[in-house]
Formats: structure tokens, C-alpha cells, sequence
């Protein structure tokens, strides 16, 4: 079989399952959000938190709650790694040191995932899934409820702006989706083989005869929501290219569903929503609606993964030339098609998993897989962000069009006014302030030359893969992504603590300006859609939201690219 036909073969079988999966998934979750009905573990975990599940929140009180419950989880986490060495199955390992601790727990509560440890060698298995699991868990429920929040912005007319109750979003999420659909992947990879096991690990014989310790952990469970959850972090050091966690090529595509299940089909959860189901026309409108947005992150998506298979499929080199492609830092068990698919896909959606190693990449896969993320993780996004992410751009390429053309910026018949447009542009400048921000302090700073893994003379090969190394960072923390070139050292305090804070504003900054837009467009009545409003769904709406994102990061971060991975490929 042919590289190209195996990566044929591979998108079209990702696509066919996610068309497939789109409507019943995405119409599913729609009704766990709009349901009226609760569960009865639901209204047991109610009564014990003494939470009201029928009062509903404005943006605020939403807004308090989500950075409430996150810093209380930092807390927890910290707490739980801190103390590691005096709980049961430590494995004989010691707490977790402060900057680590801070670091590790901030990743996860964000929804990050960023390790800068080696897990076998650092966490126990009672910190694995009592901790970090946990969080996979509740981070991912807590993009799902801002997302939602942001979609009853747009679908209600209440003049005190609630937005809903976060509490019954969160655990509406957890109980309701991640958990039933991480149990049915997690059957699903130990049948290909990926372990589960609370044993420390095993001793064998390398082929040198010499004795070695293998790790193991409760690694399916974990690794499926991982994946899901658009997590990211690896029970092991080695992350998806480690055969106990993703053993198979079977077990690769399975992962790489899992990564876009929720983020595409909450595409359609937003069209059913803002759709009257009473209503044909309505209905059918708001479907074309989330299929509009759907067509841009695949638009998106598949710009890039043609790009790096192209790039990783070249033979630059005599190893590539003699392997016939780009195979440094590959798994062989997967090869340049399963690779691409799968790094396009974990950058795209802020899961930042790995079946490869990011830093072999072409100048111009690892250039790819950079844009990806700097397009503001939309394609399709991670699990909630994505869409929030969308829609935000989507109300900015509404209010730009309609300077065009001279017509009325609404979007879902909810006005484009000075205030929703303010907080529309607040929540997309953040990202790009912490990034570029974060890398002109780090590559200036004498102190943080020795950790990179590329360095050398201004102009040379060596400096401009370490600054590409330093800008990959700081965009993976400041996206919420996880995954890293691996060249870079970030053990020091410098790296632990700056990475930390862009991980915490650009999880928590975006959320409060999308919460307090979602709460001043339910605060708006709704206006009839007239000659003078833009159309919102369609081909030309798809172009216009396509050249806004495309506009936004070229004219954003174009500077820093042709300094790193353009100036890369060109040498």
C-alpha cells in the first residue's frame, strides 16, 4: 500500500465515523443540556453540596463559580502531589517538588496538560487518576458549560442576562457525557491492548542483558479521557507513541476519534439549540448555522493536514532519503500518514497528545502544527473552547462584514453593539498578547539560553530552532494545548512559573469575557432578520469567518514565524 493511499484511507475513515457520529452525538448532547430532568445521583450530589439546581445564574455568578471550583481544584492538586510520599500506592516515590507541584496542577485544571516531569518517575498511582484523571474529567465539563453558556447568550431574551446554572452544566457534562463515552473507549483500547494495571511495574531483561524497570499504570482509563477530554497528558513519559498506551494502528484512529468527537459534534448541539424544534424553518436554519462553523474548522483542518503530510512525506537529508520520508522521531507502526492525522488533530483541538516527537518535524510540519495552534485552537478546537473560540471570531467577522457592505452586524438576531463587539476583541487579543509577550522576555533573557536544546549564533541553524522551540511554548501554554517541542528544557523556575501564568490567563481571561458577552446577548430581545442583515450560513459567511481567522493570526504572528519555522525551510 502506498503512503498516499494509506493516509487516503485513514482521513476517510476518521470522516465517515465523525459524519456518522455528528447528528445522534451532537442532538445528545443538547438534550443533557436543555433537559429539565435530573438524575438521581445528580440530585444526590445536589443535596450534599447544597446546590439549588433550579436557580439560574447571571454571567457573574456563572463566572465566580467556574473560577471558584478551578482554584479550589489547584488546591487540591497541589495539596495531592505535595503529599504523595505518605499516601498508598506512592510507589516509593516522594512528593512532588513546589514548582512542579504549582506548574503540574495549574496544566491540568486548565485543561493543558503541559508535563514538564516524567510521570513514571514523578506521580504515584493514587495521584494519577485520583488527581489528574479527575481533572481530565471536570476541566473538559467546564469548557462544555461555557460553550453552552455562551450558546443560551444568543437562543435567550431575559432582562437579568442568566446564562444558567454552572454547577448542573459541570456535572451534566461530567455524569452525562464524558464519563459514559471515555467507559465505551477505554473497553475499546484495552481490547487492542493498552494496559490497566496499579502494579508499580515489572523488571525484564533489554536486549543488552541488562535489567530494566517497565512502568505500569491504570493507562486505558486514563488515556481515553485524555483523549476526549482534549486533555493531553500522558500517564507515561512517552506519551501516545508509548506501546501501553497506544499499541496498535487500530488503537491510533480510535484515539484520534476520540480527540475529535465532542469538538465537531458540539457544532451541531449549536445548531440544535439555537433552532426552534417547533419551528421547520428555524430548525432547519440553526442546523445550517453549526454546519456553517463546521465547514470552516474542516476547512481549517484539512489545509493543514495536507501541508504536513506533504512536508513529512519529503526526503530532506540522506536518513530521509534513504527511510523515503521524514521517518526521525516517527513510530514506525503508524508511518507519516498516522502521524500527520494525529499531530494536526491534537494541535487543532487542544488535547496536545503525541504519537510523535513535535520537535523532529520538518521546518515545515513544525511550522503546521504551530499554526495550528495559533489560529486560536478553532479546528475544530478543544472541547467547548473550540466552539466558544468560533463564535467569537464569528461575531468579529459578522461586525467586519457588515462594515464592508454597510449592513446591520447581528448574528442569531441578537445585536453586534459597541459592548459585545469590546468584549468579542478582548477575548481573542489575549492569546497573542501571552504568547508573543512570553517569547520576547524568554529569548532576551541571558539565563534561558542554556535550556534550549537548539541554540547557537544569531542567524545560525541552532538559534533559529531554538527560538522556533521557545514560541511553541509559549503558544501551546497560552492555548491551553500541552504538546511541546521537546528540545526545551522547562524545568527551571523561570519556564515553570511563566508557562503557569499563560496557562492560567489564557484558560481563565477568555472564559470571563465570553461569559460576560453570553450574559449581555441574553440580556438583548431578539430582532427579526431583515434585507439589511448579513447572512450567517452559507458559502459566503464560511469565506468570510475562514479569512477572518486566517487574517487575524497572519497579520498577528507572521513576524514571529518567518523568525522560526518559515526561516527554517528556507535555509
Amino acid at each position: 500500500m502506498t503512503p498516499a493511499l494509506a493516509a487516503g484511507l485513514q482521513v476517510a475513515f476518521v470522516l465517515a465515523v465523525l459524519a456518522v457520529a455528528y447528528v445522534p452525538v451532537g442532538d445528545y448532547m443538547a438534550r443533557v443540556y436543555e433537559s429539565r430532568r435530573h438524575l438521581r445521583v445528580e440530585s444526590v450530589l445536589y443535596r450534599l453540596c447544597r446546590i439549588n439546581p433550579h436557580t439560574e445564574q447571571t454571567w457573574p455568578g456563572y463566572a465566580g463559580s467556574v473560577l471558584g471550583f478551578s482554584a479550589a481544584s489547584v488546591l487540591f492538586l497541589y495539596a495531592l502531589q505535595r503529599i504523595q510520599g505518605v499516601l498508598p500506592l506512592s510507589g516509593d516515590l516522594s512528593g512532588v517538588s513546589p514548582a512542579v507541584a504549582f506548574n503540574t496542577a495549574v496544566s491540568f485544571v486548565t485543561n493543558t496538560n503541559w508535563q514538564s516531569y516524567a510521570p513514571e518517575t514523578t506521580m504515584s498511582n493514587l495521584t494519577q487518576p485520583v488527581g489528574l484523571a479527575v481533572q481530565n474529567f471536570v476541566s473538559a465539563a467546564v469548557g462544555m458549560a461555557v460553550a453552552v453558556a455562551l450558546i443560551r447568550g444568543f437562543v435567550r431574551v431575559s432582562r437579568g442576562g442568566e446564562i444558567g446554572n454552572f454547577w448542573v452544566d459541570l456535572t451534566r457534562g461530567s455524569l452525562r457525557i464524558l464519563l459514559p463515552f471515555s467507559f465505551v473507549i477505554a473497553l475499546i483500547l484495552l481490547s487492542q491492548g493498552v494496559i490497566q494495571s496499579f502494579h508499580p511495574g515489572f523488571a525484564s531483561t533489554g536486549l543488552d542483558g541488562n535489567s530494566v524497570t517497565n512502568a505500569l499504570a491504570p493507562v486505558a482509563s486514563q488515556e481515553a479521557i485524555k483523549e476526549l477530554g482534549t486533555n493531553g497528558g500522558g500517564i507515561l513519559a512517552a506519551n501516545s507513541a508509548h506501546p501501553f498506551e497506544n499499541p496498535t494502528p487500530i488503537s491510533n484512529i480510535v484515539e484520534i476519534l476520540a480527540i475529535l468527537l465532542i469538538p465537531v459534534s458540539l457544532t451541531r448541539t449549536f445548531g440544535t439549540m439555537v433552532g426552534d424544534p417547533h419551528d421547520r424553518a428555524s430548525e432547519v436554519s440553526g442546523h445550517r448555522q453549526g454546519l456553517t462553523l463546521l465547514a470552516v474548522m474542516g476547512i481549517l483542518w484539512g489545509s493543514l493536514l495536507a501541508v504536513m503530510l506533504a512536508a513529512e512525506s519529503g526526503r530532506r537529508g540522506v536518513a530521509a532519503t534513504a527511510a523515503g520520508a521524514m521517518m526521525e522521531g516517527k513510530e514506525v507502526r503508524f508511518g507519516i500518514p498516522g502521524t500527520a492525522l494525529f499531530a494536526v488533530s491534537t494541535t487543532g483541538t487542544s488535547t496536545g497528545a503525541v504519537n510523535s516527537a513535535h520537535d523532529s518535524l520538518s521546518p515545515l510540519g513544525g511550522g503546521a502544527v504551530l499554526l495550528n495552534m495559533l489560529l486560536g485552537e478553532i479546528a475544530p478546537g478543544g472541547v467547548g473552547t473550540g466552539l466558544y473560540g468560533i463564535l467569537v471570531l464569528a461575531l468579529i467577522a459578522v461586525f467586519v462584514g457588515g462594515l464592508l457592505v454597510g449592513r446591520t452586524p447581528e448574528y442569531l438576531g441578537k445585536k453586534l453593539r459597541q459592548r459585545e463587539i469590546t468584549l468579542a476583541a478582548l477575548s481573542v487579543l489575549v492569546m497573542p498578547a501571552l504568547v508573543l509577550i512570553g517569547t520576547g522576555i524568554t529569548v532576551i533573557l541571558s539565563s534561558t539560553t542554556g535550556y534550549q536544546g537548539n541554540s547557537g549564533d544569531p542567524g545560525s541553524p541552532g538559534s533559529i530552532h531554538g527560538f522556533s522551540e521557545v514560541l511553541y511554548a509559549f503558544a501551546s501554554a497560552s492555548n491551553n494545548n500541552g504538546s511541546a517541542f521537546g528540545g526545551l528544557t522547562v524545568t527551571s523556575d523561570w519556564f515553570q512559573t511563566a508557562l503557569g501564568l499563560c496557562m492560567l490567563l489564557g484558560r481563565f481571561l477568555p472564559i470571563i469575557f465570553v461569559l460576560a458577552l453570553a450574559g449581555s446577548l441574553a440580556s438583548q430581545k431578539k430582532t427579526a432578520a431583515g434585507a439589511g442583515t448579513l447572512p450567517t450560513a452559507g458559502p459566503m459567511f464560511t469565506g468570510l469567518l475562514t479569512g477572518t481567522v486566517v487574517l487575524v493570526a497572519a497579520l498577528t504572528f507572521f513576524p514571529a514565524l518567518a523568525l522560526g519555522p518559515i526561516a527554517e525551510a528556507l535555509q
